[in-house]
This record gives structure tokens, sequence and C-alpha cells, in this order.
């Protein structure tokens, strides 16, 4: 009733079209460049004022599309969905309970003082967290 699912649900839902497209367009270095030369203006300016250099950065998003984002905002410690180059199958899907499980081997001393999401889907990242913030466009609370 709900339409409750996994992880694995989710990676078997998005993994045939994912794995399709993946492999049969080639490089994606100038179309991930493209995107973020259009899309980088989104990231809201909050971030700016509370960022550390100790920040890890927790996304469902891929490996690929975070690798040039990071490097543009000279962010060093991230995690995402991984993705094999060569099969275009998942790795690992950086989603609900998953992100605290990759974030964890990843990152196994780290401790989160403060959590930044606009997603109940990140519950159990909220759940290590000392203070969770909420985030919607510029309002955080």
């Amino acid at each position: 009733m709900f339409h409750l699912f996994t992880v694995e649900d989710a990676v078997d839902a998005y993994a045939g079209f994912l794995e399709g497209y993946y492999t049969q367009v080639g490089s994606l270095e100038e179309d991930v460049k493209k995107f973020w030369d259009k899309n980088e203006k989104k990231i809201k300016p909050w971030y700016n004022k509370v960022r550390k250099d100790d920040d890890i950065i927790v996304s469902g998003t891929t490996d690929f599309l975070l690798d040039e984002i990071m490097k543009r905002m000279n962010v060093k410690n991230y995690v995402g969905s991984s993705i094999d180059k060569k099969t275009g199958k998942f790795i690992c899907l950086c989603f609900l309970e998953n992100k605290v499980k990759i974030f964890k081997e990843l990152y196994p001393d780290a401790h989160i003082d403060n959590f930044y999401t606009d997603s109940m889907n990140d519950k159990a990242m909220m759940d290590i967290a000392d203070h969770v913030y909420f985030v919607n466009k510029d309002k955080i609370e």
C-alpha cells in the first residue's frame, strides 16, 4: 500500500536503465562539465557560510557527477553512489540506510556534528548526527 522499497529494489529498478545508458554514451566527461557549467549556480550560498575543510558530503548522486563539482568546490571528502565505468553496473547505491553503511566504511572515525538535508530519506544519517538541519532553498531549520 505504501510502496515501500529497499536499497536492493532501487538498484534493480534503476540499474537496467542506467547500465544501458552509461555503456552506450561513451565518455561522459564533457557532458558532466557542461552540466555543472549550467547548474553550479544552483548550489545555495549558505553552504559557503557553514563550510569547513573537514566537511564530508554524503549524496546519493553518482560519483561521475560528484567528482567534477567536488573538484570545483575544493571539497576533498565526499561519498556517493558508485558505478563501474566499463559495465555501467552499480558498485554501491548511497541511499537510505546504505548511506550510513558506506559513510562508516569510508570514514570509520568520523563524527557528525552538523548534518544538513532536504529529505527524510536521510533519516539513518540524521540518527548518527549531533545536530540536524533541514534545508529548503535558502531556509535552514
